[in-house]
């Protein structure tokens, strides 16, 4: 919420010194009375000019591996004729939990869009997940009804009602009489999706997001102009999922990058081929992307309409944005920037985000608390609320804050208070311009000797090395200083670094306690379908590798 008037709150910072609570200073959004009968997309739908578009020619859904190509006025007709058919065909109704577990493709945001409608709930999973881990989020969410395709239905249980994406019966449901009679009353604070966690410091949790919660991070999203955002994101996961829905909020033509696996050239080349403006990827990916571009100059001329880069899902390297500005340093930032942003899945994607080339500049932010956002920085152990500059818990409450963990009453108590506000789990501070600087997850911090080492900060120094291509950083348990950090490093191509180069390399930029006491050179470092380390699994390798010795 924003602040009230009578709060004495920093023009620049957004602090309140009085409640020692920092506020965004965005300009209000356009969002309803929270207690009116309205769903998310009837919402997304009412942003857009009437009649739905002026330009009917636009593809408003594009799959970029086949080329095939939805209008946007059989987008809004699909919509409709699914949201008619659901009940009297597939047999759901308002309040049904609905398992997605399918590959990223055009019907997916139209069926997202129906389920929401009609007040069903949206739960999309990994497809690539193995049939027990499916059942561990099937056992969380409890659907009545999943939607899969022919190479996925075989890790659902045989009694769950299953319909096909890719069957004559599902896309018959599109010539459904879209007129037909399918009013529902749905509540804002109704569960609109129900999105699973990713689990990298402990088991999955089923996040519930309200219909209001995705209104909260859409209302922003004007009709666009021309605007073409490519997805090369899973669409299960938070980032997808809240950006294909642009389609409906923003009117933005949505390419889906569909090949499994992803690859850098064929992305590159469906931003030439599409006239991509925005482009949307996890910090993996854009990795691949700087390689490619170091490897070949050519590719940088094809993405001559390219405006702007969403990277999130996980931390950027400072290293990652040096080397890619330096590959296109033809395109100002204005033109060709690397948007910054920071949220989680518990707070419907992002409430901090970079707007223009000011918010961009500062190396480590992720720009300015948006819309509606309350924040406080506490102090871990104390729980004292801090003030601009000085690290600690960052708290969140606003209106786009998830209604809790499905059927975890202890679980969402434990981050989640009776005043709104989250607990985040990572350490961070906001400076005197009010900009928000991610330092690392207070659960990786490592415990040097009653020390505090951030992984992310060695990750960002080695990688700057420029014979390290990645770099991961984990604890490794010692009797004497509780834990000692070491490193997973993987060597740019022709290199011969050892690993007393590396720890000398470090030695000599940190302080004692953040000095790296091992090495292990690999191929690759595990990360999740977001683009997180999976620092757990590291931890195990380095513990297994290290005792083996002993």
């Amino acid at each position: 919420m924003p602040p009230s008037s009578s709060v004495d709150t920093d023009p620049r910072s957004g602090y309140c010194a009085a409640t020692k609570t920092f506020h965004s200073l965005r300009a209000p959004l356009p969002m309803p009375p929270p207690d009116r009968p309205l769903s998310f997309p009837a919402f997304a739908f009412s942003l857009l000019p009437k009649p739905p578009l002026p330009d009917d020619s636009r593809p408003a859904l594009v799959d970029a591996a086949t080329g095939e190509s939805v209008p946007f006025p059989t987008f809004f007709s699909r919509v409709r004729a699914l949201a008619a058919a659901l009940r009297p065909r597939l047999g759901v109704s308002h309040g049904d939990v609905a398992f997605v577990l399918a590959p990223a493709g055009v019907h997916v945001p139209v069926l997202y869009c129906a389920l929401m409608a009609v007040g069903a709930v949206v739960s999309p999973a990994n497809p690539a997940l193995t049939a027990l881990e499916v059942s561990h989020l099937l056992a969380l969410s409890s659907p009545s009804v999943a939607f899969a395709v022919k190479a996925t239905a075989g890790k659902l249980p045989s009694g769950l009602n299953t319909v096909l994406l890719d069957s004559p019966a599902f896309l018959s449901c599109f010539l459904h009489d879209e007129d037909e009679d399918t009013k529902v009353t749905v509540q804002q604070s109704d569960p609109a999706a129900i999105l699973y966690s990713s689990g990298t410091t402990g088991r999955a949790k089923a996040v519930v997001l309200t219909h209001r919660n995705l209104m909260a991070c859409n209302a922003a999203r004007g009709p666009a102009s021309g605007d073409v955002l490519m997805l090369a994101v899973p669409l299960f996961h938070v980032y997808g999922f809240t950006f294909c829905l642009r389609v409906a909020t923003s009117a933005h033509t949505v390419v889906l990058h569909t090949a499994r696996g992803f690859d850098a050239r064929a992305v590159l080349a469906a931003v030439a081929g599409f006239g991509v403006t925005r482009l949307a990827l996890a910090p993996p990916a854009l990795r691949a992307i700087v390689r490619v571009a170091e490897e070949d100059e050519a590719v940088v001329a094809g993405v001559a309409t390219l405006r702007a880069v969403n990277c999130g899902g996980a931390p950027i390297a400072a290293e990652l944005l040096g080397r890619f500005s330096r590959k296109f340093p033809g395109l100002s930032l204005f033109q060709f920037q690397l948007q910054k942003g920071y949220g989680l899945t518990e707070t419907t994607s992002g409430f901090c985000r970079a707007v223009g080339e000011n918010e961009n500049a500062p190396i480590g932010s992720v720009g300015r608390l948006s819309w509606g956002s309350e924040v406080k920085i506490v102090h871990p152990e104390t729980g004292l609320a801090l003030p601009p500059g000085v690290p600690g818990e960052l708290w969140v409450r606003g209106p786009f804050v998830m209604k809790g963990y499905l059927g975890e009453k202890d679980s969402t108590s434990a981050i989640l208070d009776s005043e709104g506000w989250l607990r985040t789990g990572d350490l961070c501070y906001i400076d005197k311009d009010g900009i928000v600087f991610v330092v690392d997850r207070l659960k990786e911090l490592i415990k040097y000797k009653g020390y505090q080492v951030p992984p992310a900060e060695l990750e960002n120094l080695l990688q700057s090395h420029p014979d390290i291509d990645e770099a991961a950083v984990v604890p490794y348990p010692d009797d004497q200083a509780g834990e000692l950090p070491v490193a997973f490093i993987i060597r740019r191509s022709g290199s011969n670094l050892h690993e007393a180069h590396i720890k000398e390399f470090v030695a000599k930029q940190v302080v004692h306690y953040k000095r790296i006491h091992h090495v292990f050179f690999v191929d690759s470092i595990p990360k999740n379908a977001a683009g997180k380390i999976l620092r757990k699994d590291l931890a195990n390798v380095a513990l297994q590798h290290i005792s083996s010795k002993l």
